[in-house]
């Protein structure tokens, strides 16, 4: 069986974006199942991470088309992601989110979608694919995989990375009523339209039912070995939170938790260090500095993979935000898995009645601490830095292995089979 995988991130993209279809197609072959990627010609990628790529499997055809980007207009690795709106944008960033919430809709990448049919109509008409798979976000990808099925008649499956109207940033976005109804019409085709629709997240498939009955919950998953003996661990008491800290991420409730318990134990604030890797919004290190936690804070830039991993399995407790916004409740952030293998306690702050909290839950890999229950958060980190004091702090996960990618490929390609 051979499958048409649309994607805008593909290596050397870094990030989050990129490693759920990277890894699927890593283990595809060993399923009986052959990828066909499609992906851009000149990415504006704002991270980048060339390791990726030897993870790609040799021989594995790759289409290229170009694309025209607004954000080109920026320059290049200018973070123009909505997911890092400031709470406090400058008047032209006010113009510029209006702009782009208004008139560009799906998304920046909607002028690919016109090329990217006639090319790939073409193509389908001269190849032996079987099911064309489109992932987003972007979501205009999805759009491009509706005009494919329509002309050609091929199988289509849609997989949402993020959900669409639901996703964390949409409630920030300046949209007028009409752009509202837009992108929830274009949503209700996408999903209707479909032959099965695949979803990372028990939240978003109850959500995506009334549209689509052919809803499958493949989540995302970690791709390397889980740690089976001690990694020499940070001499500090280290909290560690990799990857985007936005303003609806920012935690100040664990910053304010952190700043009372430096004040009320001893050495405590001796000992703690907070670890951030990845991009820190201005509001989240203000709020750190004005609980004077300042001098506890290193601050870190985004890393490779490998190194990441170095990170996750020597910090004493991993911190795991989930935005606090309405959709809360069906975010899993693709962290998660990665701090599964690494065999740390997870420290997660979020809806305790949420996706996350089964996970959490079912792997017995840490605790989550709902939003305001500032009690319960004190006592969890004072309990775990006496365990750190005592040379005891550790955690006792298990179930893990039904997150490898090789696995979660399985899953996959048994759905891509029942749709052929």
């Amino acid at each position: 069986m051979k499958v048409l995988i649309l994607t805008y991130y593909w290596p050397p993209a870094g990030g989050s974006g990129v490693q759920r279809w990277l890894k699927f197609v890593k283990y595809f072959r060993d399923f009986g199942i052959e990828p066909v990627i499609y992906t851009v010609k000149n990415p504006n990628y704002p991270i980048m991470d060339k390791s990726l790529l030897k993870d790609i499997p040799e021989g594995v055809e790759v289409l290229r088309e170009p694309i025209w980007e607004p954000n080109n207009i920026r320059g290049k690795n200018k973070n123009t992601s909505a997911g890092f709106l400031s709470s406090k944008p400058s008047l032209m960033g006010k113009v510029l989110q209006y702009i782009r919430a208004n008139y560009f809709i799906p998304d920046a990448r909607k002028f690919w979608i016109k090329p990217s049919v006639k090319f790939l109509t073409k193509y389908l008409n001269s190849s032996d694919i079987d099911i064309v798979i489109s992932t987003g976000p972007p979501h205009s990808l999805h759009l491009i995989a509706n005009q494919l099925k329509q002309q050609t008649g091929i199988k289509w499956i849609s997989d949402f990375r993020d959900p669409w109207t639901d996703i964390d940033y949409f409630h920030q976005l300046p949209l007028r009523a009409k752009s509202q109804k837009k992108h929830q019409d274009l949503e209700r085709e996408v999903l209707k339209t479909s032959d099965a629709v695949i979803v990372v997240g028990e939240t978003m498939k109850q959500n995506y039912l009334a549209l689509n009955s052919n809803i499958h919950v493949v989540t995302n998953g970690f791709d390397s070995d889980i740690l089976t003996e001690n990694k020499k661990l940070d001499l500090k008491f280290t909290m560690t939170h990799i990857g985007l800290m936005n303003d609806d991420r920012n935690p100040l409730i664990l910053w304010e938790s952190l700043r009372e318990l430096s004040k009320e134990v001893k050495n405590f604030s001796t000992d703690l260090q907070i670890k951030l890797i990845g991009r820190v919004s201005e509001k989240c290190l203000n709020d750190i500095h004005m609980n004077k936690l300042a001098s506890n804070l290193k601050k870190i830039d985004y890393v490779s993979h490998n190194k990441v991993q170095e990170y996750q399995q020597s910090s004493q407790v991993l911190i795991l935000a989930i935005n606090d916004v309405p959709s809360a409740k069906g975010i899993i952030t693709g962290k998660i898995f990665e701090y599964l293998i690494a065999k740390r306690p997870i420290f997660a702050i979020g809806p305790v009645d949420g996706d996350l909290s089964e996970i959490i839950k079912q792997t017995n890999s840490g605790v989550i601490i709902d939003f305001k229950d500032k009690v319960s958060m004190k006592a969890t980190i004072l309990e775990y830095y006496k365990l750190y004091k005592e040379g005891k702090l550790y955690v006792d996960s298990h179930q893990i292995e039904q997150y490898h990618r090789r696995s979660l490929t399985e899953r996959m390609s048994q759905i891509i089979k029942s749709v052929s």
